[in-house]
């Protein structure tokens, strides 16, 4: 779309249907179902006065040409007169606000979006989505308790059940740190859509930042066995799900499934994946475990610190050739300290 098309799009989104007669009003709403049928809210039956209609044609003009700074000042012009209606505040309150967005005015935006809400005149699709707009803009301003307080509203009065609504709740629960309950929606949000990638990532997100790593990994369990994870990122949060909860081999088994099928790339961040498994392994004395991952992190690693390790490893098992093989490679890789690959290759 242009940006005239757009802003076509915004100014009948904002007009709705109040400035219609009867007739067409009717025949559209035959045609267009109501995008909040289950809104609480009766909508107000104003429509814009009429010795304010030239102003209001006025203000329309400055819109589309666009003369957003001028779109500002008329509707707060229009807004002040004595016959001023709530539709005529309400319409000329929710255009300035777009003008301001349009202008990267976040704080102005906000403004004239809470008066386009509180003065109450517009039908009811358009004032649910001025409420929402609003939720955004506040969001934007990382106001979060703000946000909050507006989409619970919007949720509460226009009776949305849409994904998207409920996903933006759970984000700003999110972001208030309200993890479990960020989770909860977004759990309740994959029954309806089990098949939403987004969804699902954000759902683990949340576990993961309520400490619920246990449930976060069943979610990617399940995702993964019917083929849900395509992405490097995605494989590595399971993989690392599962590193973290000592399950070696399944880390195993998806890392290599993940670099056969090209999906994980080869290199550094993978290297320092199978050395961080490595490690564990090593930690709970499983040597032939760490010595495998040892072995397919040092080709593809920035350095020689994982031919290094897998060198201690293979000395402290006894296998003295391997390990000074595995200590040349380190050094020729490169190494910060090399005095412990050339004492290994001293003995």
């Amino acid at each position: 779309m242009t940006m005239k098309e757009k802003r076509a799009q915004r100014l009948a989104q904002i007009r709705g249907e109040s400035q219609k007669d009867d007739k067409s009003k009717q025949a559209n709403e035959e045609k267009k179902p109501a995008l909040y049928p289950n809104a609480t809210r009766v909508a107000p039956k104003a429509q814009a006065t009429g010795k304010l209609m030239k102003q209001l044609q006025s203000l329309q003009e400055l819109y589309e040409k666009p003369d957003m700074v001028g779109v500002m000042a008329k509707a707060e012009e229009i807004a002040s007169m004595p016959i001023a209606n709530s539709y005529d505040k309400s319409y000329v309150y929710s255009l300035a606000a777009n003008a301001a967005s349009d202008q990267d005015d976040q704080a102005k935006a906000e403004d004239y979006f809470s008066k386009a809400v509180e003065s109450n005149g517009l039908d009811n699709d358009s004032h649910f989505n001025t409420m929402f707009n609003l939720a955004v803009i506040q969001y934007q301003q990382e106001k979060y308790q703000e946000a909050l307080a507006t989409i619970d509203r919007f949720l509460m009065e226009g009776k949305s059940e849409k994904t998207e609504h409920l996903n933006f709740r759970a984000s700003l629960l999110a972001n208030l740190g309200r993890n479990e309950e960020a989770a909860a929606v977004y759990k309740a949000l994959i029954v309806k859509s089990p098949d939403d990638k987004r969804l699902l990532m954000n759902a683990v997100a949340t576990l993961q930042a309520a400490d619920n790593f246990a449930e976060a990994n069943l979610l990617l369990e399940d995702a993964y066995k019917r083929g849900m994870l395509t992405e490097g990122k995605e494989l590595r949060v399971l993989y690392v799900g599962y590193i973290n909860a000592s399950r070696w081999n399944d880390a195993k088994e998806v890392m290599e499934a993940g670099s056969s099928k090209g999906i994980l790339e080869a290199g550094p961040q993978l290297a320092k994946d199978y050395m961080v498994l490595a490690q564990n392994a090593y930690a709970e004395d499983n040597l032939p475990l760490a010595v495998e991952m040892y072995t397919k992190a040092g080709p593809i690693a920035a350095d020689g610190e994982a031919y290094l390790n897998l060198a201690k490893v293979l000395d402290i098992s006894g296998k003295k050739a391997d390990a000074k093989a595995a200590a040349q490679k380190a050094l020729d890789k490169g190494l910060k300290k090399p005095e412990e690959a050339k004492r290994i290759l001293s003995l």
